[in-house]
């Protein structure tokens, strides 16, 4: 049964850190990818980062590129996302997803590309 959990979320100031987690069971995070959603009140799901695992390649859209680091602990089946330099515009729910199949090959900024989908961890950035 696959199953992903985010964590890591909490309240911080403009420019500050934090790294949320991506806790995977039911398979083994090595020639997947792992992508992070987002969503703030009113608005639609965005994309963004992805960490392709089999050659750690990673990706991220405009807005974070910079500030974000998507990494991954293999011993641990976790996938992080490191944030810092956060802004009041990176506040939303944070939502981890792992594309099973033809990752290599496919894009990860693509929702429609992803097999299973964890709940979402809250990220609140003040000003």
């Amino acid at each position: 049964d696959v199953q992903l959990q985010a964590s890591g979320g909490g309240l911080v100031q403009a420019g500050g850190s934090l790294r949320l987690s991506c806790a995977a069971s039911g398979f083994t995070v090595d020639d997947d990818a792992i992508g992070w959603f987002r969503q703030a009140p009113g608005k639609e799901r965005e994309w963004v980062s992805c960490i392709k695992t089999a050659d750690i390649s990673t990706y991220y859209t405009d807005s974070v590129k910079g500030r974000f680091t998507s990494s991954i602990n293999n011993a641990k089946n976790t996938v992080y996302l490191d944030m810092s330099d956060l802004k009041p515009e990176d506040t939303a729910v944070y939502y981890c997803a792992v594309q099973l199949r033809y990752a290599k090959w496919r894009q990860c900024s693509l929702e429609s590309v992803y097999d299973s989908w964890g709940p979402g961890t809250q990220v609140t950035v003040s000003s």
